[in-house]
C-alpha cells in the first residue's frame, strides 16, 4: 500500500512555518511519522506546494496538482499520483498516529469501500484515512466545481466508518489524532509526550 503525508497547507496560524519540521520531544512530526509508516507503505509520497525543505530528505516529493485547493487538493494529488488501489493518506502535523492503529486501519480497506474513514469524538477524521484511488477523477471533479470540503466529496461514497469505541480498542491513546495548528498546540503535544514517557 501506497501511504501519502500531505504537507501543503500554508499554516498560516503557524507564521507559515514548516510543520513537518516541528519537534515534538527530540523528533520532527515527519519522521515520527515516517517510523509508523516503516513496514505499512511501500511507497510513501509527501505531497505539497513547496518542495525546498525537503531537498537532501531522499523523499519521495509529488506536487500539488491543484494548487490553493485545500486537503482534498492533496487528497486528489495522492491519489493521482498512487500506485497501489488504497492509498493511506496523513496529515503532516499528526504527531501521534500510531503504526498499531494505522495497520488496523490499513487491514479495513476492502474494494467496496470508497474510504475507510475515523470517527472519533471530535467528528470524522478524513486526514488520517485509507482511500481507493478510483475516487481520484471524482475528487478532481469537485475541485473543479469549487466544492472544497472532504466531507462533501465523500456524499455517496461507500465508507467504512471507524467509530470511538472501535478506535478505542486498537489504541486508547486519546490524543491519537492531535494535530498540531498553533503554537499552544505544539506546546501542549510537547506536555503530553513529557507526561506519558516520565
Amino acid at each position: 500500500m501506497n501511504a501519502a503525508i500531505l504537507a501543503g497547507g500554508q499554516a498560516r496560524r503557524f507564521g507559515g512555518r514548516d510543520k513537518t519540521a516541528l519537534m515534538v520531544g527530540n523528533v520532527s512530526i515527519l519522521d515520527r511519522q515516517l517510523s509508523v509508516l516503516t513496514g505499512l507503505a511501500d511507497r510513501v509520497l509527501l505531497v505539497t506546494g513547496d518542495s525546498e525543505p525537503f531537498h537532501g530528505r531522499g523523499l519521495e516529493v509529488v506536487a500539488d496538482r491543484v494548487p490553493h485547493a485545500g486537503a482534498l487538493g492533496g487528497i486528489y494529488t495522492a491519489l493521482s499520483a498512487a500506485q497501489s488501489d488504497q492509498v493511506l493518506v496523513l496529515a503532516c502535523d499528526l504527531p501521534f498516529v500510531s503504526a498499531v492503529f494505522l495497520r488496523y486501519l490499513a487491514g479495513l480497506a476492502r474494494p467496496g469501500y470508497g474510504a475507510v474513514v475515523p470517527r472519533s469524538a471530535d467528528g470524522l477524521q478524513p486526514l488520517c484515512a485509507v482511500y481507493s484511488r478510483s475516487l481520484a477523477e471524482r475528487f478532481g471533479e469537485c475541485i473543479a466545481s469549487g466544492r472544497l470540503k472532504i466531507v462533501d466529496a465523500l456524499e455517496a461514497v461507500p465508507v467504512r466508518e471507524i467509530g470511538p469505541a472501535e478506535i478505542a480498542a486498537v489504541d486508547a491513546n486519546e490524543n491519537l489524532f492531535l494535530n498540531v495548528n498553533t503554537p499552544g498546540d505544539l506546546a501542549r503535544a510537547i506536555r503530553l509526550l513529557h507526561n506519558t514517557t516520565r
